[in-house]
């Protein structure tokens, strides 16, 4: 049984499981799909296309599903989906994909705090920490476990590797390789993330791998064609010295840097 305030505008034709909450003033829209054991807040708006797991917290005056501000955008269907456990606070606008991928995803056990964007066609993984104004521009992808600082905005197109953590106050204009901190500005490789890497149970022997690699990458003369074939000869086979490469290989603007 769900418990729907009297003042919330929920359509008949949403699909919404059990054990729901729904708050004052709240609007949910024909083409939703919520999962059981949610709570969506006060004057939060539930945008047709939204597709919400279960367990996800919508806190008030968040705006789910709402449509891209992309100039190509021509009211195609489509969707933005939030995995399991995933929270949401207050004014967070989150909006669906375009006809290029059909979706913006956030995966399980997120936390996005309050005011933060996120634009069509992103990926989000799973326990993704976006801190209090994160703005995501449109076709971001980042990786399970990244933490984003305050008010720091992510260029479109723009790839962040799992276990990153980038400060608070900076700008992400180029891809950020996993498993690292990011800081300063210009945004500049500032070391592995260590305190992350350990409390995720990477091993001594794993770190220091990383590091090595990172050596070849960020405080060596090599270019990059010559660090890859460098981590490539002495490290290759290794499953994420293996995963730095393959986001190497696959970046398309290019790393920051040192």
């Amino acid at each position: 049984m769900n418990n729907i305030h009297p003042t919330a505008i929920v359509s008949k034709k949403a699909n919404i499981g059990d054990n729901n909450t729904v708050d004052a003033f709240a609007v949910i829209q024909d083409d939703v799909q919520i999962g059981n054991d949610c709570y969506i807040g006060p004057h939060a708006v539930i945008y047709d296309g939204a597709r919400i797991g279960n367990k996800v917290t919508i806190y008030q005056s968040a705006s789910v599903a709402h449509v891209p501000q992309d100039l190509k955008f021509d009211k195609e269907s489509t969707l933005f989906i939030i995995d399991d456990e995933t929270t949401i606070h207050e004014f967070v606008t989150l909006h669906r994909g375009t006809k290029e991928t059909g979706f913006s995803k956030i995966g399980k056990k997120c936390l996005l705090m309050a005011y933060v964007h996120i634009a069509h066609d992103c990926v989000i993984g799973d326990n993704v920490i976006l801190s209090n104004g994160v703005q995501i521009g449109g076709h971001v992808t980042i990786g399970d476990w990244a933490i984003i600082g305050g008010m720091t905005p992510v260029h479109q197109f723009c790839k962040v590797g799992r276990h990153v953590m980038i400060g608070g106050g900076f700008r992400a204009v180029q891809d950020v390789p996993p498993f690292i901190l990011a800081g300063a500005e210009p945004l500049k490789f500032a070391g592995l993330n260590l305190v992350g890497l350990r409390r995720r149970g990477f091993t001594n022997d794993e770190i220091y791998d990383l590091k090595k690699a990172y050596g070849y990458i960020y405080n060596s003369p090599l270019n990059m064609t010559q660090a890859k074939a460098k981590i490539t000869e002495e490290l290759g086979g290794k499953k994420y010295i293996d995963e730095v490469l393959a986001f190497l290989e696959e970046s398309k603007r290019g790393l920051i840097g040192r």
